[in-house]
C-alpha cells in the first residue's frame, strides 16, 4: 500500500499564520508557569528576573508552543483548539514522532506572538514489521510583533498503516 499520493505531495509548503489578538500578560504567564508545576521567580518575581539578567519577568519557555491561546480554532473531538494539520490518511493510525524545539529569546509580557506554522516534508517509509508509514515534518516559526524570532518547533507525525 502507498501512503503517498500527489496530494499529499502537494502539502508541502502548505502554510497557516495566527497572530495572537493581544498582548501576551503577566497573569497569562503565572498562570501557565502555575499550571506546568514551574516556580522559578524568573516568571513572577519583577526585581528577580532584572537581577538575572531580564528586562522583567518572562514566560515559561513552552508557553508560546500552546497555539490554543491565539488559533481562534473550535476544538476538536478531544477538546483541543490548537493547530493540527488534520490530514485525512485512511488505514492509519496517527502517531506523534516527537518535537524539536529551538529558543532565541525569552517571550516577554508586551508580546504579541505570530506561529507560522509550515508542511517541510512528506516522505514515506516501511517499518520493521513490512507496514508502510507516511512521516510528515512540519516547523512552527514564532515572532514577536517586530518580526524578530522567538522559538521554531519542528513537529514530525507518522501515519502508521493499520495491519
Amino acid at each position: 500500500m502507498s501512503l503517498l499520493t500527489d496530494e499529499m505531495r502537494a502539502l508541502v509548503g502548505r502554510e497557516v499564520v495566527y497572530t495572537a489578538p493581544e498582548e501576551l500578560g503577566r497573569a497569562s504567564i503565572r498562570y501557565f508557569a502555575e499550571a506546568v508545576g514551574d516556580a522559578n521567580p524568573l516568571y513572577t518575581d519583577e526585581a528577580y528576573a532584572r537581577e538575572h539578567g531580564h528586562d522583567g519577568v518572562i514566560a515559561p519557555p513552552t508557553l508560546i508552543f500552546e497555539t490554543n491561546q491565539y488559533t481562534g480554532l473550535p476544538r476538536d473531538g478531544d477538546g483541543f483548539a490548537g493547530h493540527m494539520w488534520h490530514l485525512d490518511v485512511p488505514g492509519t493510525r496517527l502517531v506523534r514522532g516527537g518535537n524539536a524545539y529551538a529558543f532565541h529569546r525569552p517571550v516577554r509580557p508586551g508580546d504579541v506572538i505570530t506561529a507560522t506554522w509550515r508542511i517541510t516534508d512528506i516522505t514515506e517509509r516501511v517499518n520493521a514489521k513490512g507496514l508502510a508509514m507516511l512521516i510528515v515534518t512540519s516547523t512552527a516559526a514564532y515572532a514577536d510583533q517586530r518580526g524578530e524570532p522567538l522559538a521554531t518547533n519542528e513537529e514530525t507525525l507518522i501515519y502508521v498503516e493499520i495491519a
